[in-house]
């Protein structure tokens, strides 16, 4: 049941109304003052209880005729020429009708986007079978904290992030650091590190010390899977990948989903350690990390794995919480 937002009556409320009017004997003025509403409105759910209607509900504020809503064929029309991918101009070209009309009604019909048109893709859902058999990498641009206070994100603007002079002397830090992440596509044990860019030697310092703190919690990895990123397409990325025996999958341009399990990480990672509280500067915030990752492997339920922790699907991590 839906009320009208201004109405100062609930269906009970009006049923007491015509009960005290056509029984109780009460006049239409002092059954309006008992339910704090006009005479007017309560002579309205009278008239309408009279007249059979015993819920007295709401009705619809939609007027009973529209003459110049759009008629159904036109609506038909206009659903037709979408559908051959006209954008809305040229749909309100084709039939002589406003921009503003045509816009409103193929939002209306769910046409808005014309990624619309387009089957909805079935989700592909995957998993291997074994810890370190495949890790997704990525990396994920954060701003720098300035030390003359929080981020944008908390002040609401971005003054922050310009440098500032003071005495003549340039303060604050400006500019970006960028978080490396791996996450095992069986456990979803992760890792993850910021560094300062996103060049190919950032990139395999990374690799080197992810594959190195898998090893140490009895997880090898034998496949990376990346996006197509500088970094990651780059000969000396590939050179390292062989010189430490891994293979390497890369997604398919404009496929980010197929690289899901690593942008999913990114965005938790994101809302639960980076803009999860103030930090005082971007050192404070890096700090922070180890503390967040030890908690997000051997604490912190997950969803896909029954809302156990990572670290329950390995067998040999117990006390190395590290």
């Amino acid at each position: 049941m839906r009320l009208h937002a201004n109405h100062r009556t609930c269906p009970s409320t009006r049923k007491l109304i015509c009960r005290r009017v056509l029984i109780e004997g009460w006049t239409l003025a002092q059954a309006a003052e008992a339910a704090g509403c006009s005479e007017r409105t309560a002579a309205k759910w009278v008239r309408r209880y009279r007249d059979g209607d015993h819920d007295l509900l709401d009705r619809s504020s939609r007027p009973r005729r529209s003459p110049t809503r759009l008629p159904a064929d036109r609506v038909a029309a206009l659903e037709a020429l979408r559908r051959l991918r006209m954008t809305a101009a040229e749909i309100a070209e084709a039939l002589n009708l406003a921009l503003s009309t045509v816009s409103l009604w193929l939002k209306r019909i769910g046409l808005g986007k014309r990624s619309r048109l387009d089957p909805v893709e079935p989700p592909n859902r995957y998993e291997r079978r074994h810890p370190g058999e495949l890790v997704h990498v990525d990396i994920k641009k954060l701003g720098r904290i300035s030390v003359l206070g929080a981020g944008h994100r908390v002040l609401g603007h971005r003054a922050s992030q310009h440098a500032r002079r003071i005495d003549g002397r340039q303060t604050g830090l400006t500019g970006h650091e960028y978080v490396h992440v791996m996450i095992d596509d069986y456990s979803r044990l992760a890792y993850a590190e910021v560094l300062e860019d996103l060049t190919a030697a950032c990139a395999i310092t990374f690799l080197r010390h992810a594959v190195d703190w898998f090893a140490e919690r009895g997880v090898r990895v034998r496949a990376v899977m990346t996006d197509n990123g500088s970094c990651y397409i780059a000969h000396a990325y590939a050179a390292a990948l062989n010189a430490l025996g891994l293979r390497q999958l890369r997604i398919k341009p404009g496929r980010p989903r197929t690289n899901g399990k690593a942008e999913r990480f990114i965005q938790t990672l994101i809302n639960e350690w980076a803009y999860a509280r103030v930090y005082g500067s971007s050192a404070e915030r890096t700090a922070a990390l180890p503390d967040y990752l030890r908690r997000y492997n051997f604490s912190r339920p997950h969803g896909s794995l029954g809302h156990q922790a990572p670290a329950t699907r390995l067998n040999n991590v117990v006390g190395n919480y590290s």
